[in-house]
């Protein structure tokens, strides 16, 4: 399974791409980040975004995107363009035709250390560990998103079993 993962942000939106199975190893395709100037319109830099995650599908095909969920933040200026940073993202899957699945902070952080109270520098330490990287991948948004991706697989499709398995007896029970 190839995944794209998303850290969602208006100045930094980190961008990595995964490719695994639950359980097993997992390989790094590549990581981006996309950025833009806090000073420009919001227009244009939701628009800047939007392309450019566009043309990341495109060229990495993943097989689904993995988008970190906007918690509550103490700044309402900071998780308003987290905010709308995310619905781009979400969009650029749903777009392309891909599922799409989103995660709390708190569950990338456990999936990928085994305590959803870890700091940066531990989920930069863990993915570089998981993925055999030389070096980790910086800046730390670029880590977060190839963290998501990494959460995705491993819990992705269990959540996608539970969900079919739901589906189905929802339909048995219909009959």
């Amino acid at each position: 399974m190839r995944v794209l993962g998303i850290d969602p942000g208006l100045t930094r939106c980190g961008v990595g791409v995964v490719e695994g199975m639950p359980g097993r190893p997992g390989k790094l395709i590549a990581y981006h980040v996309v950025r833009s100037e806090p000073d420009e319109d919001i227009a244009q830099r939701l628009l800047h975004l939007d392309r450019s995650l566009a043309e990341l599908v495109a060229l990495h095909r993943p097989d689904s995107v993995a988008v970190e969920r906007v918690f509550s933040q103490h700044n309402a200026r900071t998780v308003m363009g987290t905010a709308q940073a995310s619905a781009v993202a979400i969009l650029a899957g749903s777009r392309a035709g891909l599922p799409v699945q989103t995660y709390t902070p708190s569950e990338v952080k456990a999936a990928v250390t085994g305590s959803g109270t870890a700091g940066k520098a531990q989920v930069t330490a863990m993915v570089t560990r998981l993925l055999s990287l030389d070096a980790p991948p910086k800046p730390a948004d670029a880590a977060d998103a190839i963290a998501i991706a990494i959460c995705h697989i491993w819990r992705g499709g269990t959540r996608a079993k539970i969900q079919a398995a739901a589906i189905a007896a929802a339909r048995r029970s219909s009959r």
